[in-house]
């Protein structure tokens, strides 16, 4: 099975993929680059697309957006639309035979009907709906953006559980987030874990305002820059240690967490692929912090042979397999992460076993799991078909 079609009876099938929206450089972006790959073919349909905020590949890329793209605000602050992306969702409409969604609110309910089977590659179901204040960092109630989102949710909640109903096939990216798939949709889902998406034997380029201040290595954080992420307390774990730290990010905290950097701290944004493996190759250890859905950087820093000082939770429980190839810290607390970061420091790592084990997480892998998803998806809709034909004929 090759290329952005697949077999389905005398002809190839069309593939389609849809993704929330096109405005970043982050993990489920790089898993829509990778779908891409597997069905290069395939018309991208997502709301918004910033060619200059999210990977430069997606250049190369047939993609169709909402009418809420129009809008260059909306394209640089994508947040800032969600009272408008429910509305702009059911204007994004597919054809094809099988649509893959890469979904964390808003793919999966795209207008679909004029396609034929749904398969949602979800990430987490909606982060601000069910998990509401991990997402906004504090109490929803206690600020004006979670006002606003506690009186738009019933309405969302209404319409994502409609769309979620409606697609035919649901996979999950980790173990934890196939059990939040069960608790907000009742669907069962089976788990694809994601591909890491850097490739170690490409070549790096420095980053120019580290290389200096880099010395012998550092630890290394790559993230988001929002309040649940916990960037903040790491950077607060590091003040005082003489180990150095890197933090490479971009979000709404970029500008309060520059103003409290002490100096064995650097924050850089905006990297290119070859920076980010200057990055990875130069880390002594990369520290996860945050409760992620599954969380790719383990995998990529693995890539590199480097182990991972990671939070107790969420999908890195499918990812590290401590004093193999990394370590777990109970808290995302400044003293919790402090502590594991000197306990490091006697642990002597084994690179080869770590990039050894990264290679069950290879890309690969990833495009045999979700082609065989699709064919299968196709056979049932072909053999759904082919009864209702038979029925049609037998009846008077």
């Amino acid at each position: 099975m090759n290329g952005g079609a697949v077999g389905a009876g005398a002809r190839r099938a069309r593939v389609a993929i849809a993704h929330d929206y096109l405005t970043q450089r982050g993990g489920a972006e790089r898993v829509v680059l990778a779908m891409l790959r597997a069905f290069p073919d395939a018309t991208i349909h997502t709301t918004l697309y910033d060619p200059e905020g999210t990977y430069p590949e997606f250049r190369e890329a047939r993609i169709e957006v909402s009418p809420l793209n129009r809008i260059g605000f909306f394209r640089r602050h994508h947040r800032a639309a969600l009272p408008l992306l429910a509305l702009a969702s059911r204007g994004v409409r597919t054809d094809a035979d099988v649509v893959v969604a890469s979904s964390s609110g808003w793919a999966h309910g795209f207008d679909h009907s004029r396609s034929g089977g749904v398969l949602v590659y979800c990430h987490n179901p909606a982060r601000w709906l069910y998990q509401s204040d991990t997402y906004l960092g504090r109490r929803a109630a206690t600020s004006p953006n979670g006002l606003a989102l506690l009186a738009l949710r019933p309405f969302l909640v209404h319409w994502d559980k409609r769309a979620a109903a409606r697609a035919d096939v649901y996979l999950a990216n980790s173990t934890v987030v196939r059990e939040r798939v069960r608790a907000a949709y009742g669907r069962e889902a089976d788990v694809v874990a994601p591909p890491f998406g850097v490739d170690p034997a490409l070549p790096a380029s420095p980053i120019d305002d580290v290389a200096d201040w880099a010395g012998d290595g550092f630890h290394l954080v790559v993230s988001r820059l929002l309040p649940y992420k916990n960037v903040h307390h790491v950077v607060d774990a590091f003040r005082g240690l003489p180990e150095r730290l890197l933090v490479i990010g971009s979000g709404p905290m970029a500008q309060e967490l520059r103003a409290r950097l002490p100096d064995n701290v650097r924050l850089v944004s905006g990297l290119t692929d070859d920076q980010m493996r200057w990055g990875y190759a130069r880390a002594l250890a990369l520290i996860a912090p945050s409760h992620e859905d599954f969380g790719l950087t383990p995998l990529e820093a693995g890539a590199f042979g480097r182990p991972t000082l990671a939070l107790h939770a969420g999908g890195y429980l499918d990812t590290i397999t401590p004093g193999l190839n990394g370590t777990f810290f109970a808290e995302p607390t400044a003293a919790s992460i402090r502590a594991a970061v000197v306990a490091d420091r006697a642990v002597t790592w084994d690179p080869v076993a770590i990039a050894a084990n990264v290679r069950r997480f290879d890309e690969p892998r990833f495009h045999e799991e979700l082609r065989r998803r699709v064919e299968t998806l196709l056979a049932d809709a072909l053999l759904a078909d082919t009864r209702a034909s038979g029925e049609q004929r037998r009846s008077p």
